[in-house]
């Protein structure tokens, strides 16, 4: 037996029969596949729990309910043996047989089309595109629009930053603008003037003068004087501190790892 028609056969009446839910069909594959185990011969031998288990069937209800349907519908014969030590046994006919075959020339007949709308000249219209194509390339445009889309407002965010960038970077140069800064000398009055040092104005002049006098590099500096002044405070501690750790600090050698040569590495930690 050809199974491939039997089952294009069986397939053939489910389409035509509305009294049928998948439940059937799982059954049928399932009794199939113990048919097919017996070499295709009728009455097969079946087991309630094996069958319920290869058709995903859960209830007991619907397993004896759908066989019956099979029985009744003329799928299968159904032989209930009611006794739990004897399988119950099913006949499972041949459907491939019920195939009309084709006529061999059938492709042949598809394909001629009407005589009467046909000529031996080139047409000059286009194919038209099938519709799967068209969904294909709506949705490639719809992905490209969708990429542009995102990219530009990309480009929009990254110049409205830029601008913003810009923007702050005008208002400061032109604080710093406005405000008048010291030159070196008047520097080094003030700092003499302080106790301190000429070098630690050199020093602070030298740095802000760098920076475009930026506090921090980023906030234009308000009042020189101040600033001065953290300076000179800032510049005290860190003497203090460098003078204390080289006073009291003791010097740190590398010493070389003592390790014993007979040391047994077979021992545990």
């Amino acid at each position: 037996m050809n199974y491939i028609k039997h089952l294009t056969g069986f397939f053939d009446k489910v389409i035509n029969d509305d009294t049928l839910n998948p439940t059937h069909i799982s059954l049928y594959i399932a009794l199939f596949q113990f048919w097919n185990s017996n070499r295709f011969r009728n009455p097969i031998s079946i087991s309630r729990d094996e069958v319920m288990r290869i058709s995903k069937i859960s209830s007991k209800a619907t397993y004896h309910k759908c066989l019956k349907n099979l029985h009744a519908l003329g799928y299968i014969k159904y032989e209930p043996s009611y006794n739990p030590y004897k399988g119950s046994m099913v006949h499972l006919y041949n459907f491939s047989e019920s195939l009309k075959p084709k006529p061999k020339n059938s492709k042949v007949l598809e394909q001629v089309a009407d005589t009467s709308y046909t000529s031996t000249a080139t047409g000059s219209e286009q194919a038209e595109v099938p519709y799967i194509n068209s969904i294909n390339n709506t949705k490639n445009l719809n992905n490209t629009n969708i990429k542009k889309q995102a990219s530009s407002s990309k480009n929009e965010t990254s110049d409205l930053k830029n601008q913003e960038d810009t923007s702050k970077q005008k208002k400061l140069r032109q604080k710093n603008k406005s405000m008048v800064m010291p030159n070196e000398q008047e520097l080094i009055k003030y700092f003499l003037e302080q106790n301190f040092p000429e070098l630690e104005a050199k020093k602070f002049f030298n740095y802000f003068s760098s920076n475009g006098w930026l506090v921090g590099g980023k906030t234009p500096m308000a009042n020189w004087k101040a600033a001065a002044q953290n300076w000179m405070i800032n510049s005290k501690n860190f003497n203090a501190q460098h003078h204390h750790n080289t006073d009291t600090t003791p010097t740190i050698r590398p010493k070389n790892l003592s390790a014993s040569t007979n040391k047994n590495y077979s021992e545990p930690l």
